[in-house]
């Protein structure tokens, strides 16, 4: 597979202008702000996000003794996987933990996600063996202050907000262990796959915590709130099967040898969504969001808000042209 580079990016200008409370826009700079901590001085992002790939792993690029690691990495798909986008999440040594130079790099990726309008689906995968996101770094929490900890797990959740609000699907393939902030991370995506084998839960009362980076919100509108409630009161995980009976995850599937089983499934989910048309399936997901936080009648006007932006497009045009010359379309996201 040949290296592939970021593509210029357009800022996608959304509807809510004209309503009065906007999606939270602060997040990048919180969780930047968080890496100024610790034993020296650090740049904003950790490191150069890598946004050149090859083969099945990223490929890193040189960079100097100041930088950091990459932790969080990206890969573009290509050929008639074309508009997929993989966030590979590959801190190794510490299982995904949710540390200051993960949070800042993942951080400035969502950024520049939420700016390009050619990603039509995000896959969140690890390739660390047997783990999504451990979680926390309690190695990082413990040297904190009150305060720094505090003003961490803010930023935690102001990441989890951006991924929230990408305006594209975002699918969460959970192969491996997914617990604490890991679970967090997933919960704030779209849609989830995982392996029965895969372990998943919001395991912070067992570490005199509560969840929060989202969950505590997050977990009740998707299992129901008396359901929640146990499964965070108790702290304990679940595996794929009864995950996808909770309704916790969408698609749940036995692993694979090379362990990635839920990866494949996520990436065969995202291959259904691919030859949708973007705008409409973009509003639909900002119809939904947004429709979901308040009563009937105000999400009826959102959806309205959010067909009306699809009416002028050529992809609509495009659908009805296809559908009378029975023809599959063809959409540009235009």
């Amino acid at each position: 597979m040949s290296t592939l580079l970021v593509s210029r990016t357009r800022p996608w200008c959304w509807m809510w202008r004209c309503l009065s409370a906007a999606p939270p826009r602060r997040a990048h700079f919180l969780a930047s702000a968080v890496v100024q901590w610790g034993k020296g001085p650090m740049l904003a992002g950790g490191s150069r996000l890598l946004m050149g790939h090859s083969g099945a792993h990223s490929r890193r690029q040189q960079h100097t003794e100041a930088e950091q690691p990459v932790e969080v990495d990206m890969k573009r798909l290509e050929g008639a996987d074309n508009g997929i986008v993989e966030v590979l999440m590959c801190r190794h040594k510490a299982r995904n933990a949710l540390g200051h130079v993960f949070v800042s790099q993942m951080s400035e990726l969502m950024s520049t996600l939420s700016r390009d309008s050619s990603v039509r689906v995000v896959v969140f995968r690890s390739l660390v063996p047997k783990v999504f996101c451990a979680g926390a770094d309690l190695k990082e929490r413990a040297v904190m202050t009150n305060s720094e900890s505090d003003l961490f797990v803010h930023g935690l959740r102001s990441l989890m907000t951006q991924i929230a609000v990408l305006p594209m699907p975002t699918i969460a393939a959970i192969d491996g262990v997914a617990v604490g902030g890991g679970l967090e991370l997933a919960l704030a995506c779209d849609l989830r796959t995982a392996a029965f084998s895969a372990q998943m839960g919001l395991i912070e009362t067992t570490r005199g915590l509560l969840p929060g980076a989202g969950g505590s919100q997050r977990l009740p509108r998707m299992v129901g709130i008396t359901l929640a409630k146990e499964l965070i009161f108790t702290g304990r995980c679940v595996g794929g099967e009864t995950a996808l009976e909770m309704g916790l995850v969408n698609r749940a599937i036995m692993q694979n040898h090379e362990g990635d089983a839920a990866y494949r499934e996520a990436l065969s989910l995202a291959r259904e969504i691919l030859p949708q048309a973007p705008i409409a399936v973009r509003m639909a997901k900002e119809a939904m969001n947004r429709g979901s936080e308040v009563d009937i009648n105000s999400a009826m006007a959102i959806e309205r808000i959010c067909y009306a932006q699809v009416i002028p497009t050529r992809d609509r045009r495009e659908g009805m042209d296809a559908f009378i010359e029975k023809r599959p379309p063809r959409y540009t996201g235009e």
